[in-house]
């Protein structure tokens, strides 16, 4: 009996690998049936667009989760990046116009959140969920308190471009997303911060038995994802054209859900940015699809929740665990 219970748990191990990619392609079909235009180029464009901000704060995001930790902290970093970075272009109430050098300005607020993320999560001994949670709620408030309130409109076209301009006919975004995607792989497949991230969340007692810096690699991890965020927050403002507080509303929830759609376990160890930029797509397609088919909007929301409920279920591998919790 035990060669058919191994079996059964590769079998089952296979399945979860490539769900999402079945997901996807199901996804496709089904809405394609439903309306012919879901298959035009002028939608796939959208939903490439739709998919260039969640790729990139998925891509910090997938690496905290690999961790077996959780970062909340997503809307108040894209917040504060993107209310800074529209002060600093060309806009209708501060008198700086850097341009394009106030990009690497707010990434850089976005890695510091994340460090301080880190620090305060090591140092203090703080859950990841509640540390985070808490440097989230401080970005919209400092954001909310630069402002007062109003919003800066931006009129730098330069700026502009990052989001509205086009080459090959596809938008710059999407190829920013592109470069995060390739980063965040190139960092998990051929550093040894991505195989220490996947030891620390696989097992942190035996990857700290092992030699591997727990504490440094959790505050560097926390710090790349946040200059992931930094660069979604300025993306945000460039496709807005504008910056305030409440820029990143709706950004946490699609965040997560798109990392757990694409099969990256919350008890960590399991999935890869790959499977996330999966993930993306199956929540941007089904949003897409519900639109066309002329579904209500809190129909969609409700739709959204069922996904990722299921998608934990699916994704969750129970034998690692002994408690849930």
């Amino acid at each position: 009996m035990k060669p058919v219970s191994v079996s059964n748990g590769n079998l089952l191990g296979h399945w979860r690998r490539w769900a999402p990619v079945v997901v996807l392609l199901a996804l496709c079909i089904l809405i394609s049936l439903f309306n012919g235009n879901f298959l035009t180029f002028g939608n796939f464009i959208r939903l490439l667009n739709s998919a260039a901000i969640p790729i990139v704060l998925c891509m910090g995001a997938t690496f905290i989760i690999l961790m077996g930790s959780i970062d909340l902290s997503i809307e108040g970093v894209v917040a504060l990046t993107a209310v800074i970075v529209s002060l600093l272009v060309l806009n209708d109430i501060s008198p700086y116009a850097l341009s394009l050098w106030a990009v690497p300005i707010a990434v850089a607020v976005g890695g510091m959140m994340g460090l301080l993320n880190g620090v305060l999560h090591i140092k203090l001994k703080t859950p990841s969920f509640m540390t985070t949670l808490g440097v989230g709620f401080a970005g919209v408030g400092v954001a909310t308190t630069i402002l007062g309130g109003t919003t800066v409109r931006i009129s730098d076209p330069t700026f502009r471009f990052l989001s509205l301009g086009r080459v090959l006919e596809i938008p710059m975004a999407v190829w920013i997303a592109a470069v995060a995607v390739a980063v965040a792989y190139v960092i998990q497949e051929r550093t040894r911060l991505g195989r220490w991230l996947y030891a620390i969340g696989t097992d942190e007692m035996t990857a700290r038995h092992a030699g591997i810096p727990i504490e440094r690699t959790r505050i560097l991890i926390f710090g790349i994802a946040g200059l992931f965020y930094g660069l979604g927050g300025v993306l945000a403002a460039a496709q807005f054209g504008q910056g305030h507080a409440l820029i990143s509303q709706g950004r946490l929830f699609t965040t997560i859900t798109a990392v757990v759609v694409g099969g990256t376990a919350l008890s960590g160890g399991v999935g890869s940015v790959i499977n996330s930029v999966i993930g993306v797509f199956i929540v941007v397609v089904l949003a897409n699809g519900l639109v066309l088919m002329g579904v209500e909007p809190y129909v969609q929301q409700g739709v959204q929740g069922l996904l990722i409920i299921a998608a934990v279920a699916l994704a969750l591998d129970r034998s690692r665990l002994d408690v849930v919790k």
